[in-house]
């Protein structure tokens, strides 16, 4: 998929998408930053345990938090380090800013990196400049880029609208993204022309799961229906009373594209 890539960005890409033609499942856990604990318990290496056992392809974290996880619990599941973030404390929780770097995430054994970045934001100019930064970088380093591209904003009435999603795609492929993740439409054939105009792997967000969790499995039944290269959804996983079995659920939707279940 990648002819182009140097040996080593290659590598890391084919151990993310090591099960071949299969969707690529990945759980963000990098929301502690701006919203605080994930889990009462604080046991952060139990739940990615969980992830490791159940089926996830892949973990975003904090460099801070990566270090307190077993180096056993990634032989069968890849590391992304997120370097950008906010908190919801702050005056605008959109904006975003740098945390660690490229190299940080290398020493740390990262098989990629991720930037997000909110576009239509009053910041959007300071944090498409961090993604090329970090683009040029990762080009040096031969690592793999996850850019998390949304559209929000002051001005933003449908995060979700099918021409901005795709401008926001398009910035991702522009300035040297592998993949992006970003909040798909919700009608399937807009989600499904979004993805087939993609020059890169999409992977859908995840988002709230205040509407409960079938209605998410649902969303990321219907975007892997339309095309999608996967799913990357934290919140449904690490608020759900049992992690692994909602891991299970995603894992069959996202490699086995069977009907949404949970058990």
């Amino acid at each position: 998929m990648y002819p182009n890539e140097s040996f080593g960005r290659r590598l890391r890409l084919s151990h993310i998408g090591r099960r071949g033609g299969s969707g690529l499942l990945m759980v963000p856990l990098d929301h502690a930053v701006g919203a605080g604990p994930l889990r009462r318990d604080g046991d952060l290496d139990a739940l990615v345990a969980q992830l490791a056992e159940h089926g996830a392809d892949a973990v975003v974290l904090h460099k801070g938090a990566a270090r307190r996880i077993r180096p056993a619990r990634f032989r069968d599941l890849s590391l992304v380090i997120q370097l950008n973030a906010s908190t919801r404390m702050a005056p605008d929780p959109d904006a975003k800013y740098p945390v660690a770097t490229v190299e940080e995430a290398l020493r740390l054994g990262a098989h990629a990196v991720s930037v997000h970045v909110n576009a239509a934001s009053f910041t959007e100019g300071a944090q498409i400049a961090h993604l090329a930064a970090v683009s040029e970088a990762c080009d040096r380093w031969n690592v793999p880029l996850l850019a998390m591209m949304y559209v929000r904003g002051p001005a933003v009435r449908d995060a979700r609208d099918p021409g901005l999603v795709a401008h926001a795609v398009t910035i991702a492929a522009e300035l040297g993204a592998d993949l992006v993740k970003t909040a798909l439409p919700e009608d399937p054939g807009a989600a499904g022309r979004v993805i087939g105009a993609a020059p890169l792997p999409v992977l859908a967000a995840g988002g709230p799961a205040d509407d409960g969790p079938d209605a998410v499995l649902g969303r990321m039944a219907a975007a892997m229906r339309a095309g999608a290269a996967g799913v990357a959804a934290g919140r449904l996983v690490f608020t759900a009373d049992d992690p692994g079995a909602m891991v299970r659920a995603l894992a069959a939707v996202v490699h086995d594209r069977a009907p949404v279940s949970v058990r």
